[in-house]
């Protein structure tokens, strides 16, 4: 038994829960930790008994906006000569995200974390209650020269999430999992304001797109075994489940954007 709850601990949800040697959170943090394991509930277990009856990865549920290639941005964020550029995307659990865009051509690293709140609440237990102002996010470090920002939105509207859902993705719900895009300055901005503009008026999606559209205010990394997640756990039954599907979305969809190597 100490050993699976040593265990549990590299589950996503299960990251404050304390390894063995170490001491519990203060009184304070026990209603967040209530939260985590609530979630974890849900994200793991239910998934895992599903993945069992199934075999295999289910289509997305009821409601849910099925991945789609959506038109290329008509205005694109100015690439500015640089080789180093980065984006910012929230679109539900970091995982997944990371997982798509660890794989797109021209992206160089690529890191989970939380962006919307304060430095005081950048912890999953804090964030998981849903009232910390975060949201699960990446930080994309890309080169410019060959993936652009409007081709980085694209694919975040294509197959990352469903921006048509607002504060969940699917079996994830609270703020935290809301759809959102964090700019680092004004042609990310007018960018991104312009391709969902674009993109409602081009009626995509069944219902109105959601995302936000903010300014970084900072960008902090998550807990460790929340990086590269989907690569070092790939038969996580949260991951066939939900986040595999959308791989093979983006090499069924953008087969000249898919890197032949991952980055981390």
């Amino acid at each position: 038994m100490a050993r699976r709850f040593v265990l549990a601990s590299r589950r996503r949800d299960a990251g404050p829960i304390a390894r063995e040697g170490e001491t519990g959170p203060p009184f304070g943090a026990y209603k967040a930790l209530s939260i985590a394991w609530r979630n974890a509930l849900r994200r793991f277990v239910t998934p895992f008994v599903l993945a069992l009856a199934l075999g295999a990865c289910a289509p997305a549920a009821s409601g849910d906006e099925p991945p789609r290639l959506v038109p290329a941005a008509a205005l694109d964020a100015p690439a500015g000569g640089s080789t180093r550029q980065t984006a910012v995307f929230a679109g539900g659990c970091f995982w997944g995200v990371e997982g798509v865009f660890e794989r797109v051509r021209g992206v160089l690293s690529v890191r989970s974390g939380y962006a919307g709140g304060s430095a005081a609440d950048a912890d999953y237990a804090r964030v998981s209650s849903g009232r910390t102002g975060h949201a699960e996010a990446v930080e994309i470090v890309y080169d410019p020269r060959v993936v652009s920002y409007g081709q980085l939105m694209r694919v975040f509207f294509s197959v990352v999430h469903d921006p048509t859902q607002l504060n969940r993705q699917g079996p994830d719900h609270g703020p935290q999992y809301r759809s959102h895009i964090f700019t680092l300055d004004d042609g990310q901005a007018r960018a991104a304001r312009a391709y969902i503009a674009q993109l409602e008026a081009a009626g995509i999606y069944s219902a109105p797109i959601v995302t936000r559209v903010d300014p970084l205010p900072r960008f902090y990394p998550a807990e460790d075994y929340h990086q590269n997640f989907m690569a070092e756990h790939p038969r996580h039954p949260y991951i066939v489940r939900h986040d595999a599907p959308k791989i093979a979305a983006l090499e069924r969809l953008f087969p000249t954007l898919v890197s032949p190597e991952r980055v981390s």
